[in-house]
């Protein structure tokens, strides 16, 4: 297909998450011309579900005549890339297996592809942010919890059945904090998501009743109260900070010495922290590096917006298929 076709497509994104859903008309250049949102969690069965969001999204779509529907590109928890099925998501009502992308090409008439919300967000990172260009990378999404996307010789990493890269569950502390979910021990998002954030600033702050963090309602401890304290110069709200880079460095160099990346871009809720968190973290990951590694490994910030990264990551699918 030609620039001149391609120029006319439209593709749509679509990101599921555990609570809301965000829909994006998208075109080729990474504009999002039309959006909005609606509660995932109001809808009990699938089936509602897409009625809902067809409803929602069909006005929409017919506003921008004159222009093709290439097709709908799905981000979700646990989805499956090769089947297009959402398999046993956690924080989502619809339970077992959901053949969520055959499902919605029906509805809307037109191809749909389905893969996981932090696998979307590289692709969005590839084709409109930080990682254009690049061939080999992975982004790391720092939020509530810790999700990865690894693009290795310009392709997405997969696995042989489609859930590879979930680095948020390897193990950084063998026999460590245990994870309020999954129940393993010492995993990387028990420490370094916006949830671990919260656990370590509880522990820290009982230890130091001196520190701020005192000072902050225990309803209202998330990372954000410790960057506030951080930045009036509470030494136990940098250590906070200092502690959570540390683990992300040290992992972060098992990962570069896995794939030899070209950069880690870094996402999400927790990077406001901004050099907080990005200075231990960069020292902590250059110190455990084989010195072939160093200094070569480019630690950045995501250039997406976070409002529109999952739609926009949601509707490169689109265009690579």
């Amino acid at each position: 297909m030609g620039l001149l076709d391609l120029s006319n497509d439209l593709a749509i994104g679509i990101d599921i998450g555990g609570t809301n859903t965000k829909y994006g008309i998208v075109n080729h250049r990474g504009e999002i011309l039309e959006k909005g949102e609606l509660k995932t969690d109001d809808y009990p069965t699938i089936e509602g579900f897409i009625n809902a969001l067809y409803d929602a999204m069909k006005p929409l779509i017919e506003r921008q005549s004159g222009y093709g529907l290439k097709g709908i590109g799905l981000g979700a928890p646990n989805g499956n890339y090769y089947t297009g099925t959402i398999e046993y998501a956690p924080n989502l009502h619809w339970k077992g297996i959901i053949p969520i992308a055959k499902l919605v090409s029906e509805k809307f008439g037109v191809p749909a592809t389905l893969t996981n919300d932090a696998n979307a967000a590289a692709m969005g990172e590839m084709m409109y942010g930080a990682a254009r260009g690049m061939k080999d990378f992975i982004m790391i999404t720092l939020g509530t919890g810790v999700g990865s996307g690894i693009v290795a010789n310009g392709l997405m990493l997969y696995g042989h059945d489609g859930f590879a890269g979930e680095l948020g569950h390897i193990i950084v502390r063998p026999g460590g904090r245990k994870h309020w979910s999954t129940g393993a021990d010492g995993s990387l998002e028990a420490y370094c998501s916006a949830t671990g954030i919260t656990i370590t600033a509880k522990k820290l702050r009982a230890e130091n009743i001196h520190s701020k963090l005192n000072e902050v309602p225990e309803e209202k401890l998330d990372s954000l109260a410790v960057f506030e304290m951080a930045e009036k110069g509470d030494e136990t709200a940098i250590e906070v900070f200092r502690y959570t880079g540390q683990i992300l460095g040290e992992a972060l160099a098992n990962f570069i010495m896995f794939s030899s990346p070209e950069a880690i871009i870094l996402f999400g809720g927790v990077i406001k922290a901004g050099e907080y968190i990005m200075k231990p973290t960069r020292e902590h990951m250059e110190k455990n590096l084989l010195p072939i590694f160093q200094n070569k490994v480019k630690l950045v910030f995501s250039e997406l917006k976070e409002a529109d990264a999952a739609i926009l990551g949601a509707s490169a699918l689109v265009w690579e298929a």
